[in-house]
């Protein structure tokens, strides 16, 4: 499921190339981060696969939370534009 997921997360931000979808996944339980932008996927606590075709997240993670920010991305003063939203909720943006 969380392939799908992010699948449509990628073609999200490469429609929407002003924004920065920071992404809260939960992997074993314990929770990480990704951005989404212009279309690609990365992972900020493991290495992102060089390869697009490799999965960054195991099967088994699960989406927690989507935050839209403003591109280009900065970690010292991130922009958002609106707050965390569930997949459900991100879902009627798509």
């Amino acid at each position: 499921m969380i392939a799908q997921q992010l699948q449509k997360l990628e073609e999200y931000s490469a429609a929407h190339r002003d924004e920065v979808l920071w992404v809260t996944v939960s992997v074993d339980g314990e929770p990480e981060e990704i951005t989404v932008y212009r279309g690609f996927t990365s992972a900020l606590a493991r290495p992102t696969p060089s390869d697009p075709d490799t999965p960054v997240l195991p099967p088994q993670s699960l989406l927690v939370s989507i935050a839209r920010l403003r591109a280009p991305f900065n970690p010292v003063q991130p922009q958002y534009l609106a707050p965390p939203l569930t997949w459900e909720q991100f879902g009627e943006l798509l």
